[in-house]
């Protein structure tokens, strides 16, 4: 009986409520988190392969373009849009059509809905309503951000931490295919820390009029690493 009661005192504080939501974006967000994140590279593999990106400074160029104008930023756009429809079934279900029609060749595709699916069959751990708007086929960012409003996640730090999970995933990829090591890595995620921060703030108010992307190479890389003869990854 105590131990409930205590339970329940704790749920009811607000500060136990916001570290909660801490704790939920940090597992959701974490590199253990049943995703399958680790098997992609966005097209990364093919322009290591080409030579177009030959060191860390090449590498840090690229993510910057890629999280400012690329399709990280869309990516980043839909889930803040998701986030404010989580009450809204229908329109979810538009987010996710929209977001199938913006993935630019079929592993793309392929990545952000098996990633999708794969955080909402993991992240019903944490039960809630906002699941049973989705029937599959879900593009990984409106998962985050439906299941993270519906968690009370302060829309700011989701996308905070998803522009960081995105890019740190990135500099895996470098990392695996022995272009940098894990010391550079790390410097360059901390390289990154500002960046991303800025822009987590400038697209939490931006809709889906602002979505847009200027990143070619990046989506000409995606769609030849399809019939990449030798590769590590799935895109």
């Amino acid at each position: 009986m105590v131990r409930i009661r205590a339970t329940s005192m704790i749920e009811a504080s607000p500060g136990a409520q916001g570290r909660g939501a801490l704790l939920r974006l940090l597992a959701w967000l974490s590199p253990a988190f049943p995703v399958g994140g680790f098997a992609y590279s966005g097209g990364l593999e093919t322009v290591i392969h080409d030579g177009r990106i030959g060191s860390c400074e090449d590498l840090s160029a690229w993510l910057s373009v890629v999280l400012g104008e690329g399709g990280l930023r869309n990516d980043a756009i839909l889930l803040a849009e998701a986030y404010r429809a989580f009450e809204a079934p229908e329109r979810l279900r538009e987010l996710v059509e929209l977001a199938a029609a913006l993935a630019g060749s079929a592993e793309r595709y392929t990545e952000i809905v098996r990633q999708g699916d794969a955080f909402l069959a993991a992240a019903s751990a944490w039960p809630h309503p906002v699941f049973g708007a989705f029937s599959g086929g879900t593009a990984y960012s409106v998962a985050i951000g439906a299941v993270a409003a519906a968690h009370c996640v302060p829309l700011a730090d989701a996308l905070a931490a998803f522009l960081q999970a995105q890019s740190a995933q990135m500099i895996s990829v470098a990392v695996r295919l022995g272009l940098i090591g894990q010391r550079q890595g790390v410097a360059l995620l901390a390289e990154l820390e500002g960046p991303i921060l800025a822009q987590a703030g400038r697209l939490s108010g931006l809709g889906l009029d602002d979505l847009g992307s200027a990143t070619v190479l990046a989506d000409i890389a995606s769609l030849r690493h399809e019939t990449q003869y030798s590769r590590l990854f799935q895109s």
